[in-house]
């Protein structure tokens, strides 16, 4: 059984999780908007993506005997800038639930609570591999600079990004 402190800790994610997913669901309309299709289709992936990892969590709480709850989730902005800025708040956003993910796993460790901890290292190492990918996203967009022939192939390049 959960305590009750891990229990609202992991609803508090479950908020975090579905607000990351309709933050790049509002990405991906404003990338829409910016006439980039590609940057919209991997936003949007990664909104999926996100409503998957609160899936997760839900679950989760469920088999340990826990009792959702589902929390208001606050509005996004409608607007991001140029694609290295739009970029640059994914990154930080995912160094954000980092931090959020290893205050769980902290918490799980000073409670002893090892089931916990075994279905947060998921979470961890997804973490790792969405810096990664943000950050390497960033890097491509800094190199392109405000060359447009290079932004329309790395628009196209995000195009290719499966539905996960």
């Amino acid at each position: 059984m959960l305590s009750e402190n891990l229990q609202t800790m992991l609803n508090e994610q479950i908020k975090n999780e579905l607000y990351s997913g309709y933050l790049y669901l509002a990405m991906s309309a404003y990338c829409e908007t910016e006439n980039l299709p590609g940057c919209a289709h991997w936003m949007r992936a990664q909104a999926k993506e996100e409503q998957e990892h609160a899936m997760r969590l839900f679950d989760f709480i469920n088999d340990r005997g826990g009792q959702v709850v589902l929390h208001a989730i606050d509005q996004p902005a409608v607007k991001f800038g140029t694609p290295l800025e739009l970029f640059q708040a994914v990154y930080e956003h995912e160094q954000k639930v980092t931090r959020l993910i290893n205050d769980l796993y902290e918490a799980a460790v000073e409670e002893n609570d090892y089931a916990t901890q075994v279905m947060l290292h998921w979470f961890i190492d997804e973490q790792v591999e969405e810096e990664k990918t943000a950050g390497d996203i960033v890097a491509l967009l800094e190199r392109v600079g405000d060359h447009v022939n290079g932004l329309l192939m790395v628009d196209r390049g995000l195009a290719q990004r499966s539905g996960d």
